[in-house]
């Protein structure tokens, strides 16, 4: 999953024909027009089922009144769910031969996660991992199959590389067992340990060969999966409002967090989207950095939708909250997918104090509005969409003055 450069000699395009199986060889760097496959957007959809049941989950856990071990548990679930996708998502950019095996191999990894996703409830409220780790095993070993097939239809340091994903995802799996066997207080450590240990594959697997992954049909893929979590966020929300409308009648309660979430979703995409994060990646930090760093993109942009349905729940009288924790719900992961796209995304791009500091001060900002009472989702809304406004008279007043100057230059 590095970002090295890959010696042109090293990967070939992606095989003609249409033979049902095919070598298994790594796909050039600089293919053109390389987009997502209806493979890959299928995959996607279906780990979202897996991501809204966590979501679900959370809610539950927050309006009852057990918001740390709900987060806990969300953070250990959505790990799982996070890192099988993002796996996936780097071999297929390097790998994919879009053969009968190679689909079918893929559909396993997605029924490994609904097999996940039915397991999610379990594991939050009494503990019991089993049938999320099945369906975690399923899908990493369907992993450890394609990895294998690389090393079948390859030699030298890329074979190795391929032995070691295999082999370091295989020891990782007979780790995560721990979560079944350990007492209930050493599980957050067995998680801790192992996940750490799942994080050092890649950097072990590729010291020697670099995986010849495509920038643009990577930063395609993180950004596909973004709109489809944040679809997930608005769906929740809207789902959360029209039931709380029905049963309590109590539109004119909501239309501060609707709108005020709708603001929220809509400033997280922009906001995301604003810049062509595929040009940064490069060197083999900057890949481990955005790559592993979108673990908190993705669980913040989920945890906000369940935040709005704590919101709502509070407002209806059905959690057993303060209001001022429902406001966090909503605020805090908010605030920290602003950092985190900032951190990941924005800053590299930002020229000038006044720009960096936007999102910083927004998060800030929207961490200050949890103390609104009622009006915290809706004032965060505003400050969101401030940001966005703010960014762009920034950037047009930039490229204005840029343009002036060019031409005093030019004339």
């Amino acid at each position: 999953m590095t970002s090295r450069s890959t010696p042109e000699s090293a990967a070939a395009p992606r095989p003609a024909g249409h033979r049902p199986l095919r070598r298994m060889t790594a796909r050039g760097r600089d293919e053109a027009h390389r987009v997502a496959s209806p493979l890959e957007l299928f995959f996607d959809l279906c780990f979202v089922v897996a991501i809204a049941q966590a979501g679900a989950q959370l809610v539950h856990a927050v309006a009852e009144g057990h918001a740390g071990e709900g987060i806990l548990d969300y953070a250990m679930i959505f790990f799982a769910i996070w890192w099988a996708w993002m796996n996936f998502s780097w071999f297929a950019s390097a790998y994919d031969n879009d053969d009968v095996l190679y689909r079918v191999v893929t559909l396993v990894q997605i029924a490994g996660v609904l097999v996940l996703a039915a397991g999610v409830s379990q594991a939050f409220e009494s503990h019991d991992f089993l049938i999320v780790w099945l369906g975690y095993a399923i899908m990493r070993f369907a992993m450890i199959a394609q990895w294998l097939r690389v090393a079948r239809s390859t030699d030298g340091t890329e074979r190795t590389m391929a032995l070691r994903y295999a082999g370091g995802v295989l020891l990782c799996q007979v780790g995560w067992l721990g979560l079944l066997i350990a007492p209930e207080p050493g599980r957050p450590w067995v998680f801790l340990v192992v996940a750490i240990a799942e994080l050092c594959v890649p950097v072990f697997a590729e010291k020697d060969f670099t995986s010849s992954w495509h920038p643009r049909h990577i930063s395609e893929r993180y950004g596909l999966f973004t709109i489809i979590v944040l679809g997930e966020t608005i769906a929740a929300a809207t789902v959360a409002v029209k039931s709380a409308v029905d049963e309590h009648d109590a539109l004119g309660e909501l239309l501060p967090i609707a709108g005020g979430g709708l603001l929220i979703v809509f400033s997280a995409w922009w906001i995301y989207f604003v810049v062509p994060i595929h040009g940064h990646l490069r060197s083999s930090g900057q890949a481990f950095l955005w790559g592993y760093g979108h673990y908190l993109i993705f669980a913040s942009a989920a945890a906000i939708g369940a935040g709005l349905e704590v919101a709502v729940e509070q407002t209806v009288g059905t959690a057993h909250i303060s209001e001022l924790s429902a406001s966090a719900a909503v605020t805090l992961p908010t605030a920290l997918y602003f950092l985190a796209v900032w951190a990941l995304h924005s800053r590299y791009f930002k020229v000038g104090i006044a720009q960096q500091v936007v999102l910083p001060a927004t998060a800030l900002l929207v961490i200050l509005c949890t103390f609104l009472g009622d009006w915290a989702v809706l004032a965060s809304g505003i400050v969101s969409a401030l940001a966005v406004a703010v960014g762009v008279v920034m950037t047009t007043r930039m490229v204005a003055r840029e343009s002036v100057r060019r031409a005093a230059e030019g004339a």
